[in-house]
């Protein structure tokens, strides 16, 4: 584990050359890792944990299409591929990758086969940190451990065909094997991390639920309707107004931060966008400050988790979501999008 200087703060890191593949695959030499879940995380975290050469089972739900998905990945029933019941009897790691709320209502059914020993691992912390409300418990004689990949599963599965890798947090809240550290970081590498940096349950669900609800997605979101909104209301084009809103940014603009940092971004502009978005920034930072506040405040009070936890586990939650994304999906901006993008090169 290497000690990094990040802007002045030191944290803990494990890169890859220090921790090798080889090494991870010594480490779980022994082990069976059942991936309980086969939706949004499970299949990049199995697919790339099997062609590192891991012993990698499933446990999914049949029928299902998620079970078929597994089945198109390669995955054989009754030999990589299992009912849950089957693949927790089976694991000693148990990759517990369901949604939050399929978490709570296959809990009883996971810690049935939480023998002495076994290891469970969360790619999020929701589930221990707000465990008053989950009823998520572990017993005290197995590791529990996390590795966050900072992206979808797609992501990390992408840049691992790519031959990179995704940016991970690692987390140990219980180590009652002695073994938790090396299993984690052995987990972190072979699901194809990036590099891995050290966090807690609490400090990865606070920043992660304040990021999607953030920057990530729901500010993001909104930032762009509003832009798009006010150019249309002055007689811009739906083309034109998408273009500068949306267009831009996620086809050039934001991958060049990426690669080089904003302040190469504001050094590499036109003078007139560079004055602009220097002026601009402080306001926009300052009126968003107290959304973010707020926005903390009720991740860390469990108030956002218990309105996920409720509307997530009704019956019709699916029904309603369809409606939401439906308003979304057919709304002037997206609509606009839809066409810009068939237009783009190559399609």
């Amino acid at each position: 584990m290497a000690i990094m200087n990040f802007g002045g703060t030191e944290e803990n890191v494990v890169t890859r050359e220090e921790f090798p593949l080889a090494k991870a695959k010594e480490v779980l030499k022994d082990e069976v890792i059942a991936i309980i879940g086969y939706g949004v995380q499970g299949p990049g975290q199995a697919l790339n944990l099997r062609d590192n050469g891991f012993n990698v089972i499933i446990g999914q739900r049949k029928p299902s299409k998620s079970w078929d998905k597994a089945e198109r990945d390669g995955f054989v029933a009754g030999q990589t591929l299992f009912e849950p019941e089957e693949a927790l009897e089976k694991a000693t790691i148990i990759m517990y990758l369901l949604s939050d709320a399929a978490q709570i209502e296959m809990w009883p059914t996971v810690k049935k086969h939480l023998t002495a020993g076994k290891a469970l691992y969360f790619s999020h912390g929701f589930g221990i940190t707000y465990k008053d409300r989950t009823g998520i418990i572990p017993p005290a004689d197995v590791d529990v451990i996390l590795t966050a990949p900072k992206g979808s599963g797609t992501s990390l599965r992408r840049l691992f065909l790519e031959g990179k890798g995704l940016n991970s947090s690692y987390a140990i809240f219980q180590d009652a094997t002695g073994k938790a550290y090396n299993r984690t970081i052995a987990l972190g590498i072979g699901i194809g991390s990036g590099y891995l940096f050290e966090t807690t349950f609490e400090k990865e669900v606070f920043s992660d639920l304040t990021g999607e609800r953030g920057v990530l997605m729901g500010a993001l979101a909104g930032i762009m309707e509003a832009q798009y909104k006010v150019l249309r209301g002055h007689g811009h084009s739906p083309s034109e107004a998408f273009n500068e809103t949306v267009e831009e940014l996620t086809e050039s603009l934001i991958k060049l931060v990426s690669e080089n940092g904003m302040d190469w971004m504001y050094g590499n502009c036109s003078t007139t966008a560079q004055r602009g978005a220097l002026d601009w920034k402080g306001p926009f930072r300052d009126a968003v400050m107290p959304v973010f506040n707020e926005l903390y405040s009720k991740v860390a009070s469990g108030e956002e988790a218990q309105r996920s936890i409720d509307t997530n586990s009704q019956p019709d939650y699916r029904e309603k979501l369809e409606v939401e994304l439906a308003e979304i999906r057919n709304s002037e901006m997206w609509q606009a999008g839809k066409v810009v993008r068939s237009l783009r090169p190559g399609k």
